[in-house]
């Protein structure tokens, strides 16, 4: 079962501003017994025969209960406990409602409420907090009642806890009804509204709320502002997002290390490194997350320098500190850099998780390093690595695009669940692979199963139409594509159009689509008609081509050189003699072309799949 934070706040931590709200290190007396004097007074208590008291024993429990690690001893401690009071219990409450079994805390409510005992407020502070971790609504609403019965609901305490467990179970209805109903709120009472609407995306809300927050003159903490911030954040209000970092400087709220995150974020998020550089040399205290944090904010902006001097720099690295400069790497293409930086994890013997090496074998599908991509698949299959939708879908595109289709397909029919990315990963790796037919019967099965294809799939679609010479039925995906998936064809799918046009032979054809199409063509268009001219020699309608590319890319060689080539097809030699001088003049020059082949092992992005074991004691990673 997964378990709620006491709070929950941006990167998995918890805090609050206020005694209910806090962590077990912080909820202590201000003058707190040394554990050691307090094993000391326990020894004695057992020695005089006084440890089954609960008034003589009951600074040992407290002292136990305190910290979670010594929970075990504080539950030895109560069961020796002949009749435990009402204050006993209450420390057992509290302690199970800040533990990972906050659903005992309930069970000794219950337990509490059968022998008759006297509840106190503080009871149901605690016992609220452990249902909101569980979650467990039925329990806190029947508690609520017992509450009710009691009077304890009028405690502003009582109250905020109340809204914290409400908010936390998804009630939020409940929790803005006591909210509105309180004669009296104080910071918590805003927070714990706040919190409950954050951490169930209502972000519109948290900032509607925190302006009534305002409205009512409470100034907001470092809770609030996480909040606030993150809230910003989703919704991508950037003005409202610049009004609380001005809110900030001018009440001058506290920025630890949370609220320092939050901002760093923000920033990495609207792509701004510089002001989350700020943010980030200002914090007095930082921890693992502002590191990454800003790592990434430097790689979405792509400025990898930066990203990899803050990532040598960093005193602690762990998997998620690795995934974000290899995947910065990845997406910047630098690949081959990704793949080195890999080969470096596995070196120091961190273990990748899912999302690295979905970046990893997005790599390698771009490099076409099938080797590597084998090797990171037997890796994930050998250590346990969660295969999710998303690495799935990495090992298709990188199976599909090194030509191993068999294998990507087997990757395909053993994945428990499929998305619309993994049909059209496998429907485009059977069109580029010559499978035409068997790629349009997968597209008809993927219908079938009632995914929706996306722009991108039709792409392939048409491909495989346009490599089958089905003109007929190629047009019709097209015009399916807005009647029927009401999806609106782009640039790529009119160029995938005039192709199939153009290599049936067809390019008056495919020249007259293009005067129709309702964009304004780019040059690929326009290029793709010119190479179908060349093909055909269709002199006149390859000189109206060029002329259009001559418009739109005057640099591009092999605008020149196609039409010549065309004039040359057709004996015009003066004519493609005229192109050739045309391309000196203009100072063009013909790009060289080149080509990769990998010898052995010699590749740099070549991976002995025995490097790939970071748990395996008694392999040397180091070459």
């Amino acid at each position: 079962m997964k378990l709620r934070k006491p709070i929950s706040r941006l990167f998995s931590s918890s805090s609050s501003s206020s005694a209910i709200l806090r962590t077990p290190q912080q909820f202590s007396d201000k003058n707190p017994i040394a554990m050691e004097s307090v094993r000391e007074l326990h020894a004695s208590l057992i020695r005089n025969g006084l440890h089954t008291n609960p008034f003589p024993i009951s600074d040992v429990l407290r002292s136990y209960a305190l910290n979670p690690l010594n929970l075990n001893k504080a539950l030895l401690v109560f069961n020796q406990i002949r009749q435990p009071t009402t204050f006993i219990y209450n420390w057992m409450i509290r302690a199970f409602s800040l533990s990972d079994q906050p659903s005992e805390a309930i069970v000794y409510y219950n337990r509490m409420r059968r022998l008759g005992l006297t509840m106190h407020k503080l009871t149901f502070i605690f016992v609220f907090k452990a249902c909101a971790r569980v979650p467990d609504i039925t329990s806190g609403k029947k508690i609520h009642v017992h509450c009710l019965k009691l009077g304890f609901e009028s405690y502003l305490f009582v109250c905020n806890a109340l809204i914290l467990m409400y908010s936390s179970c998804g009630e939020l209805g409940l929790a803005r009804k006591l909210f509105d109903g309180m004669p009296n709120r104080d910071l918590v009472s805003w927070n714990s509204l706040i919190c409950g609407y954050s951490q169930n995306n209502r972000f519109r809300d948290v900032l509607i709320l925190f302006k009534a927050m305002q409205a009512n003159k409470v100034k907001a903490d470092a809770v609030t502002m996480v909040k606030v911030v993150l809230a910003c954040s989703h919704l991508d209000d950037q003005e409202f997002s610049d009004s609380m970092v001005k809110y900030i400087e001018e009440n001058n709220v506290h920025i630890d290390v949370y609220l320092g995150n939050t901002l760093i974020d923000l920033y990495g998020r609207r792509g701004s490194p510089e002001s989350a550089q700020k943010v980030f040399h200002q914090m007095k205290e930082r921890n693992i997350v502002s590191w990454n944090t800003m790592i990434k904010g430097y790689a979405k902006a792509r400025d990898l320098v930066a990203a990899r001097k803050l990532f040598d720099d960093m005193p602690v690295r762990d998997v998620i500190s690795w995934t974000s400069i290899v995947a910065g790497y990845s997406q910047s293409n630098r690949h081959s850099d990704a793949i080195m930086l890999f080969r470096e994890m596995m070196k120091a013997k961190v273990k990748p998780d899912e999302v690295t090496v979905a970046s990893v074998l997005s790599a390698c599908a771009h490099l076409g390093s099938l080797d590597v991509g084998e090797a990171v698949h037997e890796y994930i299959l050998a250590h346990n690595i969660k295969a999710d939708i998303y690495v799935g879908n990495a090992l298709i595109d990188m199976y599909c695009k090194c030509g191993c289709f068999e294998k990507a397909m087997k990757v395909f029919t053993e994945m428990t669940e499929k998305d619309e990315v993994s049909w059209t990963s496998v429907i485009t790796g059977l069109a580029v692979n010559g499978y035409a037919n068997e790629a349009l019967e997968c597209f008809s099965q993927m219908l079938k199963e009632g995914v929706q294809p996306r722009d991108v799939t039709f792409i392939g679609v048409l491909l495989a139409c346009t490599h089958a010479g089905l003109v007929d039925k190629g047009l019709q995906y097209f015009e399916s594509m807005k009647k029927v998936h009401l999806l609106e064809p782009k640039m790529k799918h009119y160029g995938c159009i005039v192709d199939l046009l153009s290599r049936s032979g067809n390019v008056e054809g495919a020249y007259e689509f293009i005067k129709k199409m309702p964009v304004t063509p780019d040059a690929i268009v326009w290029r793709i008609l010119l190479s179908a001219c060349k093909l055909y020699g269709n002199v006149v309608l390859a000189e109206i081509a060029t002329n259009k590319l001559l418009e739109l890319d005057t640099t591009n060689s092999g605008n020149y050189v196609l039409l010549s080539n065309t004039y040359a097809s057709a004996d015009r030699w003066d004519d493609a003699e005229n192109i050739r001088n045309l391309m000196i003049e203009s100072d063009v020059h013909k790009a060289p072309g080149c080509s990769s082949i990998e010898v052995s092992s010699s590749r740099p992005e070549s991976v002995d799949k025995e490097e790939l074991s970071p748990l395996s004691s008694n392999q040397a990673l180091m070459r």
